[in-house]
């Protein structure tokens, strides 16, 4: 698998607030960006792999979503993760 467990633990050690903080809003926005990133490096060499490309869309609406409640409880979150993460919107 392109993503193990060791990867897993840094991405939510350096963006959540433990290794083990896998829920906040923070760590998955970080792991759905990865994911995305991963995704999107497949389908420049794989124009036709439509199943991927619907699994693309879906991250990205769900890692939408999770931008969308952060911005909405805590604004210092939000502009923090997406200057880290380098997302624009």
């Amino acid at each position: 698998m392109y993503l193990s467990a060791q990867q897993k633990q840094e991405i939510f050690g350096k963006y959540g607030k433990s290794n083990t903080d896998t829920g906040s809003a923070e760590s998955q926005i970080a792991l759905f960006s990865f994911r995305i990133n991963h995704l999107t490096e497949h389908l420049k060499s794989n124009k036709k792999d439509y199943s991927t490309e619907r699994a693309l869309k879906t991250l990205v609406g769900k890692r939408r979503q999770l931008l969308d409640y952060l911005k909405d409880i805590e604004i210092e979150r939000y502009r923090t993760i997406i200057k880290e993460l380098g997302i624009r919107k």
